[in-house]
């Protein structure tokens, strides 16, 4: 049986989808995925044993564009690519319009939520078969729901598995102690502050750990710079492909992080780590697996008595202070830490 799934951005939905992949096949042996995802992500499916091959799209780039696009030898050959193969189905796990079209370009059925669990209640009217899921699920319990009823087995009642082999991102020597700080993401008031960050590293370098700081474009290079000035043992990074920083977070003996796509690959790698949120929850999307901690600062405002630090930015991240975190790593840091 060989399978389509279109799950294209972003990385922490393309992550969340690889549990599913992971029950499809104990349940189903004989299967075969193949998936469509953005150019930029394309690294992250090849990282599953179920999947075969990966269609690269640029969505994001093409619809800046889109008459140019239409014309275009990239999108001719993708369309050719999609035609590829014989499916037996092909299932939107993203439930948008966008990716619920593509899915006219591939000869077979399309499953994929129905109009009361989809997020764009248009997109259901482009399957075939259309699936039941309570939306108040996080979202990789959500996606393994639909390949269960998309493919008829039962969904297991055990926590989710990414399927990754994290030696494949093992260095022949072992790193020293270190801790990873995931300091970039995309919104202003979700990013914790810098000067706390400093705090948190300086406690931790004087206990003995490393502090890296990987990044990607050139503010978040700026910032990790501004984190480790004249912080002995805080290292800065170079810019790393996606490949490189799963390497650095898989021989982390812990991993600090904000919301953002990397602590997402950080729970598929299964490195303890602790997730910051400040105007944003982690019931539905927050980083999932084992020896994973969220630490919501509205939480900790209540603890405060109801007050924000004076001169904190953002001021949502003012009361989850280093002392807290802090606090709440060391147990991570006092386990025996998973063999690489």
């Amino acid at each position: 049986m060989r399978v389509l799934i279109i799950k294209t951005s972003s990385m922490g939905d393309v992550i969340h989808t690889l549990p599913a992949l992971t029950d499809a096949k104990r349940a189903r042996p004989n299967i075969t995925f193949d998936w469509v995802v953005e150019e930029g992500f394309a690294e992250i499916p090849r990282w599953h044993p179920a999947v075969d091959e990966v269609i690269p799209v640029a969505i994001r780039r093409w619809r800046k564009e889109i008459l140019k696009t239409w014309g275009s030898n990239e999108w001719k050959q993708c369309k050719t690519h999609l035609r590829k193969h014989h499916y037996d189905l092909v299932i939107d796990a993203q439930g948008l319009l966008k990716s619920a079209w593509l899915t006219r370009w591939v000869k077979a059925p399309a499953a994929g939520y129905d109009k009361k669990s989809v997020r764009e209640k248009v997109a259901s009217y482009f399957y075939r078969h259309k699936f039941g899921v309570d939306k108040d699920m996080h979202a990789v319990e959500r996606i393994r729901s639909l390949f269960a009823q998309a493919l008829d087995y039962p969904k297991p009642e055990t926590k989710g598995d990414y399927g990754i082999d994290r030696r494949r991102f093992c260095s022949a020597t072992p790193e020293a102690p270190n801790v990873v700080f995931l300091h970039g993401t995309t919104r202003d008031d979700k990013h914790y502050p810098e000067d706390y960050w400093r705090d948190l590293a300086e406690r931790l370098t004087r206990e003995g750990y490393r502090v890296r700081l990987p990044w990607g474009a050139e503010h978040e290079r700026d910032r990790a710079r501004r984190i480790a000035k004249g912080i002995n043992g805080v290292e800065v990074l170079p810019r790393l492909s996606l490949h490189a920083v799963a390497g650095v977070l898989a021989q982390a003996s812990a991993v600090v992080a904000v919301d953002t796509g990397l602590g997402h690959l950080t729970a598929a790698l299964n490195i303890p780590a602790i997730s910051l949120y400040g105007p944003t929850s982690p019931s539905l999307v927050g980083a999932y697996g084992e020896n994973q901690l969220h630490l919501c600062a509205g939480d900790y405002l209540v603890k405060n008595g109801g007050e924000e630090i004076a001169g904190v930015e953002p001021a949502v991240f003012s009361p989850l202070t280093p002392d807290h975190v802090y606090q709440q790593l060391q147990p991570m840091l006092s386990k025996k830490p998973v063999a690489c």
